[in-house]
């Protein structure tokens, strides 16, 4: 087991001054954010795919201060039903898939997207509840048509590059506990050509997974980002 955290905390200060501060506090490994709403201050991809010196520069970086990267993290929605917020999420998704490979990370977190309630949505609307049935309706047709499909199709891309999704459970989006993640989860392997894509979830500890649930056998579970380790080192 390794201690990490996400260095988008630090995103005030250079990638440089941020390795070199978390590694004086026995930070071992850092996950770095690539894109989506946790924004791109330490790398951005379309900067750094096919620059092998950008590429050998980083991996210097983390050499120097004796840290290694434990994902690449792109939280977005890649199933917002606005077109231009879709492509964007999803453009930076596949950047950060492909700079994956290039750096040699294994894995790539996103959270599972949320779709609006029709084809003709503007925002993502998240169901609550299964009654009255219009919320089941609803729930049942993002699913069917939008969430399945779109993971189905991400497992074999992922699984060409070589890199494990993460999918982070989260409120406002499809998956958001144990349940909902082990139903992407089980699309995501059953239905690809390997094992290698099925998805691992980045959970956080207001979920209250167990390590002994059934989940386990399914997720890599890690909360390296409690409130209490935040605020000790951003004082």
């Amino acid at each position: 087991m390794k201690l990490g955290v996400f260095l988008t905390l630090f995103r005030r200060h250079s990638l440089e001054d941020a390795l070199a501060y978390v590694s004086k506090q026995g930070i071992q490994t850092v996950e770095i954010a690539t894109g989506g709403y946790v924004g791109n201050h330490h790398l951005r991809p379309a900067d750094v795919l096919g620059n092998p010196n950008e590429i050998a520069r980083i991996k210097e970086l983390l050499e120097r201060h004796e840290l290694t990267i434990s994902a690449l993290s792109r939280h977005g929605n890649p199933l917002h039903p606005n077109p231009a917020v879709a492509e964007q999420h999803q453009r930076d998704f596949e950047q950060t898939i492909q700079l994956a490979g290039e750096l040699g990370v294994e894995t790539v977190v996103n959270f599972s997207g949320c779709p609006g309630e029709s084809d003709t949505s503007q925002r993502p609307v998240w169901v609550t509840c299964p009654w009255p049935n219009d919320f089941s309706d609803i729930a049942a047709w993002q699913w069917e048509a939008k969430v399945l499909p779109y993971w189905e199709r991400m497992g074999r891309y992922i699984r060409d590059h070589g890199v494990k999704a993460a999918v982070e459970p989260h409120p406002g989006f499809v998956v958001y506990n144990t349940e909902t993640a082990l139903r992407l989860c089980e699309a995501a392997g059953k239905r690809s050509a390997s094992t290698s894509t099925r998805a691992t979830c980045s959970g956080r500890a207001w979920i209250r997974w167990r390590p002994s649930s059934p989940c386990s056998r399914e997720f890599t579970i890690s909360m390296p980002k409690t409130r209490r380790f935040i605020r000790t080192i951003t004082r």
